[in-house]
């Protein structure tokens, strides 16, 4: 489960990361969040650190690169969410 507002601003940003929405509305958001496992982090150095163990190549990407990356959403409480396409 998903807080409110990170559910919401997923779906008002999913076009960061795809082309077309595949979220219509509040529910649809958030069973797709759930659906692809999408990780909330704390920092962008957890979000660097996570994606590193995940096998992607993050050496030499700065902190500022790595928060425009199409996957990783701002959240309005400063926290990061990882959502892979």
């Amino acid at each position: 489960m998903y807080k409110k507002e990170y559910v919401q601003t997923f779906l008002e940003k999913q076009g960061q990361l795809f082309d077309e929405p595949v979220a219509e509305d509040f529910e649809e958001a958030e069973e797709f969040l759930e659906d692809c496992m999408a990780v909330v982090l704390d920092s962008l150095k957890d979000v660097k650190k996570y994606l590193d163990g995940m096998g992607a190549d993050v050496e030499g990407i700065s902190l500022k690169e790595l928060e425009e990356e199409s996957e990783v959403f701002k959240l309005p409480d400063g926290k990061y969410m990882i959502v892979e396409g």
